[in-house]
């Protein structure tokens, strides 16, 4: 049996039903202004014959997918709900679509994906991990000509257009905040040796202690997975090393076990013992007491990120120009904490 191949309408015919001409219907199809009274015509037609422009075409007229791929390390990471946010708000403003992938869930690696650049699927890559990056990787995306952003760690090379949270900025407000209402002795929860944040926070830990003139005691600090199970085995060590009289969670997941460990152990949050984490997870204000925390401009990170790109795609800005940007987190002050 003979195979029928069916054509859809073409904007030939949208430019016969309308009255009008082949370079008309393309150039209102493209965004350029027409009269009202073509405009109406032509808006007429299209709907008439249920017109779709072709894609692959415009493609090759534009030499463009209007497409970009922001890819992620975990697609299931609460926290990157508000940089897709941020990402698709300056995307659907230019006129592109997003493609999200997950490279875990498609046991691939992060840099794979910048092969969808280089075979023309995309305009331009977002690449989003808060994990540390190799070296390797961060120079190939260093030296690419192509359009690429990244958020999260950027190992500090020159020539990269990242965006980040300034992570040494909050815990250092953190330890201002807690000096400020009389504590002197002050214990630190750290992280995951993988997560690129971990060693930045800290930094802003030992920074303010420093500039405060406290004294750093390495016993109390102990590391954790950022698990909530994590922070409370942790709190327990410190516990029993006693002397301190307020503790840093690095992340919200580790301070909410360590209030947990707190209160187990007989004392009282935040009259006996203050507690502090970062994020600003939504559990942070549902705990008892409601957790001060630092939080994260997830949706800005994702906007710098997005315009940074679409500078690169538009020929605006090379990405080595401004390469680092970090935002401020914030401060907020709930229930957790209490005067010395």
């Amino acid at each position: 049996m003979e195979r029928v191949i069916t054509v859809g309408p073409t904007i030939h015919d949208v430019a016969r039903l309308a009255g009008t001409s082949k370079s008309t219907v393309s150039r209102y199809l493209n965004g350029q202004q027409v009269k009202k009274a073509t405009q109406e015509a032509l808006d007429k037609a299209i709907k008439e014959l249920n017109f779709h422009r072709n894609a692959n075409a415009r493609r090759l007229v534009l030499d463009r997918t209007n497409s970009i791929a922001v890819v992620v390390d975990n697609i299931s990471n609460i926290f990157y709900s508000g940089i897709i946010r941020g990402i698709e708000g300056v995307a659907n403003l230019k006129g592109y679509n997003c493609t999200f992938l997950s490279w875990t869930s498609n046991y691939a690696e992060e840099i794979s994906f910048l092969n969808l650049l280089y075979e023309g699927q995309v305009d331009g890559v977002i690449l989003v991990s808060f994990q540390k990056r190799k070296d390797e990787d961060l120079e190939r995306i260093r030296d690419s000509q192509y359009p690429i952003a990244l958020i999260g760690d950027h190992g500090g090379k020159d020539g990269i257009f990242a965006v980040d949270v300034d992570n040494a900025a909050g815990v250092y407000d953190i330890v201002g905040y807690l000096h400020s209402l009389g504590h002197r002795e002050i214990a630190y929860i750290s992280g995951p040796q993988h997560a690129a944040a971990n060693q930045h926070r800290f930094n802003g830990y030992l920074q303010a202690m420093e500039t405060l003139g406290l004294t750093y005691r390495p016993e109390w600090v102990v590391e954790s997975d950022w698990s909530s199970q994590g922070g409370y085995q942790a709190m327990q060590q410190l516990l029993e090393r006693k002397g301190f009289s307020a503790v840093i969670g690095s992340n919200d997941e580790a301070a909410t076990g360590a209030l947990r460990a707190i209160q187990e152990h007989g004392l009282n949050v935040p009259k006996q013992m203050s507690v502090v984490g970062y994020d600003d997870i939504s559990i942070s204000e549902w705990v008892y007491p409601s957790l001060t925390t630092v939080r994260q401009p997830f949706e800005a990170i994702g906007r710098k990120a997005a315009e940074g790109l679409f500078q690169q795609i538009e020929g605006v800005q090379d990405k080595s120009e401004e390469a680092i940007h970090l935002l401020k987190p914030k401060l907020i002050v709930r229930d957790s904490c209490g005067t010395k």
